[in-house]
């Protein structure tokens, strides 16, 4: 998949929305026998363990059933981490060379408690051929939103990690028109578009729930050797007047930004942020020293722009930041 750039400029534009980070759940298998149902949502790639074995036999990153005897097929019910929009599937069979499935097929339902044995599935994926050891990955044709998916492997295996790429749907209708909520935040339908460097650490990361658990678990560019400075081009969930912003270095402690600053936009429903018009943004916040492991909260210090729908954070002259929050009220005209 990484190595096809028609699946990278499309997943830009998209978050896994079956990331565990961000609240996804595998709530049922038929059987995972051999490895664990819930490894199959974890964010992180999926590794080979040379020589490792538990009481079932080898261990394997993901999810995978025994070898099945009969005529039926396994499955797995996961619980999307929001109500989202779907675009593309990704079936990860990495390291599955002689026991990955031959065949897979994708469901999905909408309802407001987990599936029972009278929910109805629609289908998003009809049964289609998997290879082994790489990823398999199917671009969706569905308009709808869906909040469980039924992941169908045929007849049995295993199957690395299972990635979905969408938006979250929020019905912003009825957002409270009191409370500032986190305009930027990913369950919100926050996107991180762009960066300038991300070599060690994720730009999508900056708009996770709670705070980072480790460097890992941010975004931090690598060591500027020349003049400027790095930056990420962060797209609301809806566009809104920004009354705070939070500010993040969890765990960055010799590496943190010595300043950051902020610009933000108003663009059209059907423009996207160029990063080379960004320049010429307004300034949402002023440069501002942060310090080490520690989240900078500012208000007071925020220019009033109005409504405006992205941010560019720049950080000078480099480093890492965990998060990055954008409270605000949505606009509703």
């Amino acid at each position: 998949m990484a190595d096809n750039p028609g699946h990278a400029e499309l997943l830009k534009r998209y978050i896994n929305v079956a990331d565990v980070r961000l609240g996804a759940v595998a709530l049922y298998a038929t059987d995972d026998f051999f490895a664990a149902k819930e490894r199959m949502l974890q964010a992180a790639e999926p590794q080979w363990r040379e020589g490792v074995y538990d009481d079932h036999g080898k261990w394997m990153d993901g999810w995978e059933s025994r070898r099945r005897r009969d005529q039926g097929h396994d499955h797995c019910v996961v619980r999307l981490a929001a109500p989202s929009r779907l675009a593309a599937l990704d079936l990860d069979t990495r390291y599955f060379t002689g026991n990955y499935p031959p065949y897979a097929s994708v469901q999905a339902c909408r309802i407001d408690a987990d599936p029972d044995a009278g929910t109805p599935w629609t289908e998003l994926l009809a049964r289609s051929a998997l290879n082994g050891d790489q990823h398999n990955f199917f671009e969706l044709q569905s308009g709808g939103i869906w909040t469980h998916l039924k992941l169908n492997i045929y007849p049995d295996g295993g199957v690395a990690r299972f990635r979905v790429y969408g938006g979250v749907y929020r019905d912003w209708a009825h957002a409270s028109s009191t409370e500032a909520l986190d305009l930027a935040a990913a369950l919100n339908g926050g996107i991180a578009l762009a960066c300038s460097d991300e070599h060690y650490g994720s730009m999508g990361n900056l708009l996770l729930p709670g705070r980072g658990v480790s460097m890992a678990d941010g975004w931090e560019t690598r060591r500027r050797r020349g003049p400027g400075y790095d930056w990420v081009i962060l797209r609301l969930g809806h566009r809104g007047r920004i009354q705070r912003v939070d500010v993040d270095t969890a765990h960055y402690k010799g590496n943190y930004p010595h300043q950051v600053s902020i610009q933000g936009a108003l663009l059209g429903p059907d423009r996207e942020a160029d990063p080379s018009q960004c320049d010429a943004w307004p300034v949402l916040l002023e440069l501002q020293y942060l310090q080490a492991d520690s989240v900078h909260r500012f208000g007071a210090e925020l220019r009033e722009l109005g409504p405006i729908s992205h941010v560019r954070v720049n950080i000078h002259p480099d480093g890492g930041l965990s998060r990055v929050r954008l409270f605000g009220q949505p606009d509703r005209d």
